[in-house]
């Protein structure tokens, strides 16, 4: 169809409707207003001959002209069941029979059916008139048969369940007579039987009486209050018995519609005659209204020709007698052109193959006007510049189908316009713009190339640790960008068992609670990928980096504290100030602060002699040994880290004050009693082990050799008579005359890597003594009282190789080795 043709046509049945080679049909169905919402209206499956599957695949759904859908479908029963409450009298007021209709559409291939549902009245209203009291004045002179006119009950419902009858009560003096009028209401007078006689009674009541025909019935009443006045003996006469006027609709507010009139041939007050508007429907006493001094007619509401196209008043002409006449005024609405068209997009393929064969549906749309006549008469069509046309399916719809080969290569894209226009005076018009949709070819781009991320170890499993992000250019569902773990290992486990990652916000949440120790950092890839078809995609990589806390205590090396034997430090008493007791050397295996450690003195058996260094970990003395101090000195040695919160480690150090073994072995046989032991063996100290195992041999190989070459040599002296020179090892000269070497130490700096604290490593003098103790070990200990100490002999070999040994100790694990060697090497040489 080409531009500016008419593509309007007349109602086509639906029976005879083709679209897609699919016969359209229709279905009436009849339900009761105020059904409650999910009741059943009726099988449209089986009505309209379809299958439930068709409807579903069809993806069946209604369309309605309109705001309101009272009806919706049920595709899995193929039912159609009541959505909203249905209310007969406020969508056809007292317009019957009462029906609203509705179409519904099926797609692949597009099929359309009409459906009407008729609702019924029930009777859910009761009869109301217009004033709860109506006042009369009444001359006693009105003649029997002079009839009163009464404003007549209004009642929502229709047929039946209408008003039926009036009664009036009581019937001494007057009888009620009720006529029809054309446009179903009811005029209702009160005929006066018997005259009336003010002197007898000044005033009656009656009461008046509507009902309706419905089950249950109902009834409204009015109270009516008469007055009886002196006589007066003329009546108001109307010009006209009707009176016929035109008004156009949506007239503004004020517009003069007609006037009446009326005369009294009485003078004075009982020939002022004044005008209402009597016993109309409440419609009508909206939109119009009477000037009581006057009789001018005008508007007062909006006047809707699509509502009602006829209104008629009864406008009543009273005096101050009572006396009234009654006159008819038709007023015919003229329509105006004053509803623009509609158009409704009912279906549409935004793309399509481009070896589509000519007559390929695009789209279908739904074209109304709600205006009558010529005024509702509409056009339609599209722009002649693309290869499509537009047919009528069925009253009020069109359908676009193509109407040539289409080459995407020559055209990828197409912008139909669709105007529709009515035949009123002015034309209107509304234009729609239709586009080619969208297609997938923008992959999703992350904002970054990488991400780097930071999580404390220890984290509660299910923590959020950030977010990815990746936009996609294109549109709808082909820009909906969905997040994909991709898999790959860490240290042979799937990375899945680390992270998880929101499909759809792209949050990364931990899985597992990492550990800083066993795990520093890892890295995985991160998808994006497009809901389109066929999805494109784009990856990132993720680093995540696991921060240090502080979730690991200090771990004492030494003392060594086990559960076979008890360690004790010697203390001459003749030690000074200053005087290095031994040093305890712990480890830390978290880092940075976390692993910087301190040394305090918990408790002691004398805090007053002892101390211990902060940084280093060295318990020295801090004043002058006596001899009143205590034989067994106990020291509590707390080791903490610099972590937040803080945690720490405590060591038992066990010292002796005493110059020889036997005078504290009673004292220490009771310290394996309460000696707390580090269970917890480090590998360092395995290590140490192992060292102090090889060399203990060795250092039994060298004694001995050592002693059998002083024999050998002794024995060649001794036959050769030559002078005895004592040898002094350098730096270790006997200035005292004593005997017996000085305390002297040779310390070496020793740097740590983690800790960031300078410790000082040094060689015990040597004169100290480290005495281990074994409470079943009697006889040993009476054989070392027995016996001289080789320590006591000012040139001992094992006392000077022991101070040459630690010259070399450069670390505190050497320390620890370096004191056991000389433990053992004691009791060898005693021994031996």
């Amino acid at each position: 169809m080409k531009q500016g043709e008419q593509c309007s046509s007349p109602l086509i049945p639906l029976r005879h409707l083709l679209l897609e080679t699919t016969t359209i049909r229709g279905a009436r169905y009849s339900v009761p207003e105020e059904q409650t919402e999910g009741s059943f209206v009726g099988n449209i499956a089986k009505d309209l001959g379809l299958d439930v599957s068709r409807l579903i695949s069809g993806k069946a759904r209604i369309i309605t002209k309109g705001s309101r859908q009272y009806v919706d479908l049920n595709r899995d029963k193929g039912m159609l069941v009541i959505k909203e409450r249905i209310d007969r009298e406020e969508l056809c007021g007292k317009t019957t029979p009462c029906s609203f209709s509705f179409e519904v559409i099926l797609e692949n291939p597009i099929q359309l059916y009409r459906v009407t549902v008729e609702v019924t009245d029930v009777n859910d209203n009761s009869p109301v008139f217009p004033k709860e009291e109506i006042y009369l004045k009444i001359v006693e002179s009105v003649a029997s048969g002079t009839r009163f006119a009464l404003e007549s009950a209004d009642d929502p419902d229709v047929g039946i369940n209408d008003i039926q009858k009036y009664t009036l009560k009581p019937s001494d003096h007057f009888r009620l007579e009720v006529q029809n009028q054309p446009d179903g209401g009811q005029f209702i007078e009160m005929v006066l039987k018997t005259p009336l006689d003010r002197e007898k009674d000044e005033s009656h009541t009656l009461i008046l009486i509507a009902s309706d025909g419905g089950t249950p019935q109902r009834s409204g009443t009015a109270r009516i209050q008469i007055t009886v006045l002196d006589a007066n003996d003329n009546a108001p006469v109307c010009g006209n018995s009707v009176y016929k006027a035109d008004v156009r609709e949506n007239s503004p507010e004020g517009t003069v519609v007609t006037t009446v009139s009326a005369t009294d041939a009485d003078k004075g007050i009982n020939g002022e005659v004044t005008f209402s508007i009597a016993h109309v429907a409440k419609e009508a006493k909206k939109l119009f209204e009477v000037n009581d001094k006057s009789g001018e007619i005008k508007v007062t509401g909006k006047i809707d020709f699509e509502k009602s196209k006829t209104y008629q008043l009864n406008v009543q002409a009273s005096d101050h007698g009572g006396y009234t006449d009654t006159c008819k005024v038709i007023i015919q609405v003229i329509d105006v052109n004053d509803n623009s068209p509609t158009i409704q997009l009912m279906s549409f393929s935004n793309t399509i193959p481009e070896d589509s064969p000519p007559g390929t549906t695009i789209a279908v749309v739904n074209v109304d006007d709600e205006d009558s006549e010529g005024n509702g008469v509409v056009k339609c069509s599209i722009n002649s510049d693309v290869p499509f046309k537009i047919v009528s399916s069925l009253s009020g719809y069109y359908t676009i189908v193509t109407d040539d080969t289409i080459d995407r290569e020559n055209i990828p894209e197409y912008n139909i316009t669709i105007t529709v226009s009515d035949q009123g005076s002015p034309p209107l018009s509304v234009t729609l713009t239709l586009q080619i949709s969208d297609v997938n070819d923008n992959p999703p781009v992350f904002e970054r190339s990488s991400y780097e991320a930071y999580i404390v170890e220890n984290n509660t499993p299910g923590l959020s640790i950030f977010t990815v992000k990746a936009t996609d250019a294109d549109w709808n569902q082909n820009a909906r960008v969905s997040y994909i773990l991709e898999d790959s290992s860490v240290n042979g486990v799937p990375v899945s068992s680390y992270v998880s990652v929101s499909a759809d916000s792209g949050v990364i949440h931990a899985v597992r609670s990492f550990d800083y120790e066993q795990i520093k950092d890892f890295q995985f890839r991160v998808k994006a990928q497009d809901g389109g078809s066929p999805p494109l995609s784009s990856n990132v990589t993720v680093k995540i980096m696991i921060q240090d806390q502080n979730d690991n205590a200090p771990q004492v090396l030494y003392p060594v504290q086990t559960g076979g034997s008890l360690v004790a430090e010697m203390v001459p008493r003749s030690a000074d100030v200053g005087y290095l007791v031994t040093k305890v050397v712990a480890v830390d295996v978290d880092s940075g602060q976390n692993a910087w450690l301190s040394y305090k003195l918990q408790k002691a058996t004398d805090r007053a002699l002892f101390e211990v260094g902060l940084q280093n970990g060295e318990v020295r003395t801090i004043r002058q040994v006596t001899d009143k101090d205590a034989v067994k000195q106990r020291l509590a040695v707390i080791v903490e880290d610099n972590g937040q919160p803080s945690r720490s480690a405590t060591v038992i150090v066990n010292v002796a004050v005493a110059d020889s073994f036997p005078e504290v072995l009673s004292e220490f046989t009771d310290f394996t009693h309460d000696k707390e032991y580090n269970e917890n063996l480090t590998f360092y100290l395995v290590l140490a082990l192992a060292v102090v195992s090889f060399l203990f041999i060795t250092c039994v190989v060298v004694i001995i050799s050592v002693k059998i070459y002083r024999w050998r040599q002794s024995r060649i002296l001794y036959h050769s008579n030559l002078p005895v020179i004592p040898y002094y090892p350098p730096r270790y000269s006997d200035t005292l005359g004593t005997g017996t070497l000085p305390h002297v130490y040779n310390y070496e700096v020793c740097r740590t890597t983690d800790s960031r604290k300078s410790d000082c490593k040094f060689g015990r003098a040597g004169s100290q003594n480290v005495l281990i103790m074994d409470p079943g070990s009697t006889g040993t200990m009476q054989k070392i009282q027995s016996e001289k100490s080789i320590l006591d002999e000012p040139d001992s070999p094992l006392e000077v190789s022991f101070l040459e040994i630690m010259k070399y100790s450069q670390c505190d694990c050497c320390f620890v080795v370096v004191k056991s060697i000389y433990i053992q090497c004691w009791l060898v040489v005693n021994f031996t």
